[in-house]
């Protein structure tokens, strides 16, 4: 065989729908796990080239799996593996803070590149470093910008005219920008000062007029909601009509939801990157394109 895809047991769903996206035959890695928290992984064929499909959320078990997978395809004989993982993992660390702090973009970035010939992934949550390939050095990488996805979300329901895009901070204004272009909605960009993992303050740019505006704050990851959450209370402050929220990564939990709705949040929607109760956009479209030249 040729070509095929190869998903981790949790990404068998969006896999099946990559699987419809391009045609190729998909199999499922097999997993189990021992009673001593070990796990033995089984390749399930062979091909000459893998792609790969794990999203690196929960990654500290994920990473151990997804590394002896890369080892049993290797020995079957793959002689180029993809890695598919529409959340790459541990991006955010790109210096240590502190002494004795591990840099963990630049080690777990190594190790990917070390393990695949290509990585593929959407808006990886990157700072100081601004390209993906600076951290996987020697290997081919693609980050998929998570716009249009949200551009999708926001249209899905013929939101009206009047509609104004928020950006909860100054990291996110190039890709609001993006999502603001492939609406044709105007946007604007709060100013955030973070205090800790769910302490945050939010202020308002001087000629910011939000009075009476159907609002989309749109976020690439929301890890606690938070950011959205005082955004919102910010909003409602200053006269916002209703306000939703827009995705591409969302880990929140239900007690964070709750929190964001008590905030004036009506509605939140994310893509399938990761498996969330808010899935609304399927990324499989977006994957499929991007992996058009493996078939080639």
């Amino acid at each position: 065989m040729k070509l095929m895809i190869a998903a981790m047991p949790d990404d068998v769903a969006p896999a099946r729908r990559l699987e419809r996206e391009t045609g190729l035959p998909l199999s499922e890695i097999g997993v189990h796990a021992f009673p001593d928290g070990e796990s033995l992984v089984r390749a399930p064929g062979a091909a000459e080239t893998v792609i790969l499909y794990c999203s690196l959320d929960r990654p500290n078990q994920k990473l151990v799996e997804l590394g002896l997978a890369v080892s049993a395809f290797r020995d079957l004989g793959a002689k180029r593996l993809v890695l598919v993982a529409p959340y790459l993992c541990y991006m955010r660390q790109d210096k240590a803070f502190h002494t004795g702090e591990a840099v963990a973009q630049r080690f777990i970035g190594a190790l990917l590149a070390g393990w695949f010939d290509r990585v593929v992934t959407i808006e990886p949550h990157l700072h100081r470093v601004k390209n993906l390939g600076d951290v996987m050095p020697g290997t081919e990488t693609a980050a998929l910008s998570g716009a249009e996805l949200l551009a999708q979300m926001i249209a899905s329901d013929g939101a009206p005219a009047g509609v104004l895009l928020v950006g909860p901070d100054a990291e996110s204004r190039a890709w609001t920008a993006a999502v603001a272009k492939a609406t044709g909605a105007p946007f604007i960009v709060l100013q955030k000062n973070r205090s800790g993992d769910r302490d945050v303050e939010i202020s308002l740019p001087d000629d910011a007029d939000v009075k009476g505006k159907r609002i989309f704050l749109v976020d690439d990851i929301a890890s606690t909601g938070a950011t959205l959450a005082a955004a919102a209370r910010l909003l409602q402050l200053k006269g916002a009509g209703r306000i939703e929220a827009a995705v591409v990564h969302a880990f929140f939990k239900e007690r964070d939801e709750e929190t964001m709705r008590d905030a004036g949040i009506e509605r939140v929607r994310s893509t399938d990157s990761v498996a969330h109760r808010t899935n609304a956009v399927f990324v499989a479209p977006l994957l499929a394109n991007a992996l058009k030249e493996e078939r080639r």
